[in-house]
């Protein structure tokens, strides 16, 4: 039965493919994408025309339907950390509980087939992935092209930077040397110095835009640095300016094999954005809100995504997949890998990968991965075991009782593509995430800044509150 559920989902999005086509006769949340039709290869121009629509479409929505209820609050929403609970604009990405992550009302299938690639029938570049996100376009090759070079030119690190991550122990978490190497890059933030100069609040979005577009070309650089120095005895490998965005990230931390930059080019798009209600993507729009700049944002979003409850699970995942070859071999019956699921959970730990805070299908996005790996490394062992957890684990989380969503999620398998081409530390994996999250949360603090969002500032209460409140409503 899971084998015939796994391929009724693959069918499924092998059929939103041919529904690229379809995309104008979409829905208003779909309206605005559309296939480049411009010539113009500078995206801040692409830009410039397309906020003042936005703006006025925000205005028209406030003073229309300002008033309009978009739904019921309850109290398992407030103590169970607001899911469901609908109270963010969000642009760059829309995510469903049964279809999975759309970026500007794209799947990850149809993105697969009409965003440039670096080659005939390979995989996103994420410099397109970036130009639609921002623009709700589709952009030609010659678009993308240009845009990788705006983010060769911007990529030049001060040595400060490399000071600061130096300053601690090597043994520190690579998130931790991640993040304060971005924390120093915050000393050229474009946005900080137009604020202390006066810029008018309809500007805003500029500076913000020149910040998160150097911060987007140069978190690789930093990360690369920090794999190095961890793990390669700081022998740091220089940028490539001939390479697009994920081929020279991947030739950075020193892996230049064909399929591992077509795998990096995946997975930056993949990870790119998850809609604004996750705790990185939701932090970096809190923490925006404010008015700080793009790299106390995005600083702030990598200490979120740095919990084991959110990117940090990817490196769970591997590491768990791996003690189960230490402890059962490689060659593990269903039986016997039952066994083991049964034993993570009655221990009280989770099986890593597994279940999602808004999904109730597979992950698209654990789909592409897995089409990746039946392409590139279907002999691998790990992604020969990957592939019986995806029958075995549904079913005993299904009889757990207690999931309300047995299915793998992106953590489950990319762990295993990233060892088979020798980028085995595990511990740097939360780091691949970031670098990709910088793509999305950098889109919406623009148009944050440029349609003039507000502080987020919820109401909380307190348990007395809620007590009087719920003994109120129940006795009216």
């Amino acid at each position: 039965m899971i084998r015939m559920v796994f391929f009724r989902s693959v069918s499924a999005l092998s059929r939103l493919r041919s529904r690229v086509g379809q995309q104008s006769s979409l829905s208003n949340s779909v309206r605005w994408i559309q296939m480049q039709s411009s010539t113009e290869l500078d995206l801040k121009s692409q830009l410039q025309e397309l906020i003042p629509e936005q703006q006025d479409r925000l205005k028209k929505l406030k003073s229309e339907h300002g008033k309009v209820q978009l739904g019921n609050i309850t109290v398992d929403m407030v103590i169970g950390g607001m899911r469901g609970m609908t109270g963010l604009l969000w642009e760059t990405s829309l995510l469903d509980p049964e279809e999975g992550i759309r970026f500007r009302g794209l799947s990850i299938p149809e993105c697969q087939k009409v965003l440039p690639a670096a080659q005939s029938g390979g995989e996103p570049l994420p410099e397109g992935l970036l130009w639609l996100l921002l623009t709700g376009k589709v952009p030609s090759k010659e678009q993308v092209e240009a845009l990788s070079k705006d983010l060769a030119s911007r990529a030049a690190v001060p040595d400060y930077v490399y000071n600061a991550i130096d300053a601690l122990p090597s043994t520190a978490h690579p998130m931790t040397q991640f993040a304060s190497g971005v924390m120093a890059l915050q000393v050229q933030s474009e946005f900080q110095k137009a604020y202390e100069n006066g810029i008018h609040k309809t500007k805003f979005w500029e500076p913000t835009y020149e910040d998160c577009l150097n911060l987007i070309a140069r978190v690789p650089v930093v990360a690369a640095y920090v794999y190095r120095r961890m793990y390669k005895n700081g022998d740091s490998i220089p940028s490539d300016k001939s390479l697009d965005y994920g081929a020279n990230f991947s030739h950075m931390l020193g892996f230049d094999d064909d399929k591992m930059k077509e795998l990096m080019r995946l997975y930056i798009t993949i990870h790119s954005d998850h809609e604004g209600g996750n705790v990185s993507a939701h932090t970096g729009h809190l923490v925006g809100s404010a008015l700080s700049d793009p790299y106390l944002s995005f600083a702030a979003a990598l200490n979120g995504l740095a919990g084991p409850l959110h990117g940090l699970a990817n490196q769970e995942v591997l590491l768990w997949i791996k003690s189960v070859v230490e402890e059962c071999g490689e060659n593990i019956s269903k039986d016997q890998l039952k066994e083991y699921v049964w034993k993570t959970l009655n221990s009280g730990k989770v099986v890593p990968g597994y279940g999602h805070g808004v999904l109730r299908k597979t992950d698209p996005r654990y789909v592409c991965q897995r089409e990746f790996a039946l392409k590139h490394l279907p002999d691998d062992p790990l992604f020969q075991l990957v592939s019986k957890l995806y029958e075995v684990v549904p079913p005993v989380l299904t009889e757990l009782g207690k999931v309300k969503n047995p299915w793998p999620n992106v953590d489950a398998h990319s762990g295993v593509l990233l060892n088979h081409y020798g980028l085995t530390e595990a511990r740097y994996y939360t780091v691949l995430f970031g670098v990709s999250r910088s793509l999305g949360i950098c889109s919406q603090l623009i148009w944050d800044r440029a349609l003039g969002l507000a502080l987020e500032r919820p109401k909380s209460v307190t348990m007395d509150w809620l007590d009087a409140y719920c003994k109120k409503a129940s006795s009216a």
